[in-house]
Order: C-alpha cells, then sequence, then structure tokens
C-alpha cells in the first residue's frame, strides 16, 4: 500500500490531488510571499497530509511587520480579491497588528474560509522557533511552509490538546510513522512546554 507521500531533497510530496481549499491558501501565499516571510500551522497540516476533516480557518504565523510594510501587503491583498475581517483600510487594521491580535482574511463576498493572521514577535519564542525551522511540503504544484512534523504533533498533544488536535495528532503520528524521529521530539518537547509557561 502507497504511504501517501514521499521525500524529494528534504521536501515532502503528498501524493493527492488539489482541493478548493489548497486553492484559496495558495492564492493568498501567492501575495503574502511578496512581502513577508510565513509558517502555516494548526489544522491545515493536518488536512494538508490527509486528514478528512472540515476546517473554516487556515492559521498562518507572520513575522509582526512594520505599518508601511504591512500596508504595502493589506493593499495587495485588497487587490487580489480579499477583504480583512477587522477592517477595510490598512491604517484601521493595523492597530490588531501592533497589538499583536490576530486577524482574518477572506475572498470577497466569502467569510469562509479565512485566513487567520497571527503575527508574532521575539518575545514568542515557541512560534518564533517554528517559524525559523520550517518544513517544505508540496501538493502538486503548491508548495508551502509548516513546522517540523514531531514539533506539530508535539503542540497539538501538549498545547492545544482538544479533541480534533489529539485526533489530527494522531493522525500525523500514522502517516508519517517511518521517518519521525524519537531525538528530534526530545529536543522540540521543552521549547513546545514554554507555551505553557
Amino acid at each position: 500500500m502507497s504511504k501517501g507521500y514521499h521525500l524529494k531533497e528534504g521536501v515532502i510530496i503528498v501524493n493527492r490531488d488539489i482541493t478548493e481549499l489548497d486553492l484559496f491558501v495558495k492564492d493568498f501565499l501567492k501575495v503574502l510571499e511578496k512581502h513577508s516571510d510565513y509558517l502555516i500551522v494548526s489544522g491545515f497540516v493536518s488536512i494538508s497530509t490527509g486528514r478528512t476533516r472540515g476546517t473554516e480557518d487556515v492559521d498562518i504565523l507572520v513575522p509582526k511587520m512594520d505599518e508601511t510594510r504591512f500596508a504595502n501587503l493589506f493593499n495587495d491583498l485588497k487587490n487580489n480579491g480579499f477583504w480583512c475581517y477587522q477592517g477595510d483600510t490598512a491604517e484601521t487594521t493595523y492597530a490588531y497588528v501592533q497589538d499583536m491580535l490576530n486577524i482574518r482574511f477572506a475572498k470577497v463576498g466569502q467569510v469562509f474560509p479565512n485566513m487567520e493572521f497571527i503575527s508574532i514577535d521575539n518575545t514568542k519564542k515557541t512560534k518564533s522557533f517554528e517559524l525559523h525551522h520550517p518544513q517544505k511540503i508540496k501538493v502538486q504544484d503548491f508548495e508551502f511552509k509548516i513546522p517540523p512534523i514531531e514539533f506539530e504533533i508535539l503542540y497539538k498533544e501538549l498545547v492545544l490538546g482538544g479533541e480534533k488536535d489529539l485526533a489530527d495528532a494522531r493522525h500525523l503520528r500514522t502517516f508519517f510513522s517511518d521517518i519521525l524521529k524519537e531525538e528530534k521530539f526530545k529536543e522540540y518537547e521543552p521549547i513546545v512546554r514554554l507555551e505553557l509557561q
């Protein structure tokens, strides 16, 4: 039986068809990547590797931006068919970014799915670590960045801990059973536990 993925030059290639949700995320990243680094975390990581469950939002970590850079991104997203739940202008919306509050973007005329835009800085040690240690993953021609798989599993098990999160973690443990490394779990666990302090 096919394991559903293979590794090529460090990139996880997932063997499945592109979905509507993939296309939504791909469109968003096409704009975001011109302005900033990023990391996709949480539910979409499991969904992208074949776990069958619905989601209304896709969580994305983004380094905190200054107002000018954020305005450029905001206007670019607007010009590419996205709207922001928190405001119609970059100026009004930046107040949320400045206060490290999450904001959401969706396609014009839609509420779901949406991208939950999570600003982080160096004070967020766990999130900063995963942002700077990305794992590339590819579905067909769609390549994007997620945390190391062991890190994502631990985060779901130790920090989030909800029923859906634990099911996601079980899926990742099963799906990637032949490439998970015990030493990585040991390395990442104290970093993940910082989030609990």
